[in-house]
């Protein structure tokens, strides 16, 4: 084996290596996803209908932020102990407030993916609404808060990321 088709060979082994991995962790942020959102719903629907009128019935937008906050707590711990285990840990306080930070842009880009389409487009239907903000919008949002998680709330080089916090703090 000639020197070029051995490094070929480790390099082809070690992108393998890195998919698997990423399709490992994308498979994981999945499954919690799927938790974070029936806790979500759930709760949002205990909050204003348990018993016919549950305790937040004439209050949805508390109930909302009341399950949102609840189900971005059992999402941060999910990723944090399970889906990014093995990646690097900063300190619980910077992680969790840039994870809540991270959720809200990737809430503005599914709102915002909704605005385009019900305004600008003037696609006004409940099918285009559903579309806007919970197909294409959830996916991009989804795409960007793992790429987020990944890069800054558990990123692989400690180091690194408590500087980049730095830099941006100064």
């Amino acid at each position: 084996m000639t020197e070029a088709s051995r490094r070929g060979s480790e390099l082809l082994s070690s992108l393998q290596a890195r998919a698997g991995q990423l399709l490992h962790e994308v498979a994981k942020f999945g499954v919690v996803g799927v938790v974070a959102l029936i806790v979500d719903v759930g709760l949002f629907n205990l909050l204003r209908f348990a018993g016919g009128e549950g305790p937040m019935y004439d209050k949805p937008l508390t109930a909302k932020i009341v399950s949102v906050c609840v189900a971005t707590t059992v999402a941060y711990f999910g990723n944090r102990y399970w889906t990014f285990r093995h990646r690097g840990r900063t300190s619980f306080h910077r992680e969790y407030l840039l994870f809540f930070v991270l959720n809200g842009v990737g809430l503005a880009i599914s709102v915002g993916c909704l605005w385009f389409s019900h305004y600008a487009l003037g696609f006004t239907g409940p099918v285009a609404d559903n579309i806007s903000a919970n197909v294409i919008g959830l996916a991009l949002g989804t795409m960007f808060r793992f790429w987020s998680y990944r890069r800054w709330v558990f990123p692989e080089d400690v180091e690194a990321a408590e500087d980049a916090t730095l830099r941006t703090s100064i």
